[in-house]
């Protein structure tokens, strides 16, 4: 039997786009929150850029937003507070 178990987190998948002229968090691509950087993908800057992104566009402080797989990828998957869940939703929403 399958139960569920409350770790209060959150987990959501990320798309990044690297290198955007219009920086931003909103929209979703294939199922995953869409985060726009200015920064390149080199040496780890753009993800960097996304995670605090992320933080900044749900109210968080920054360094909250974990990166748990995907550091090399464009798709990322982030835990966030159980809080953020909503927030998450909303910008999913946003196109």
């Amino acid at each position: 039997m399958w139960g569920l178990r409350h770790t209060g987190s959150v987990r959501v998948s990320i798309w990044v786009r690297p290198g955007s002229r219009s920086p931003g968090v909103g929209g979703a691509r294939d199922g995953a929150l869409v985060v726009r950087v200015r920064e390149r993908a080199v040496d780890g800057k753009a993800t960097e850029a996304a995670l605090a992104a992320l933080d900044q566009a749900l109210g968080l402080p920054r360094g909250t937003a974990r990166l748990v797989a995907g550091a090399t990828s464009r798709r990322k998957l982030v835990e966030l507070p159980d809080s953020a869940a909503d927030p998450v939703a909303a910008l999913l929403a946003f196109e």
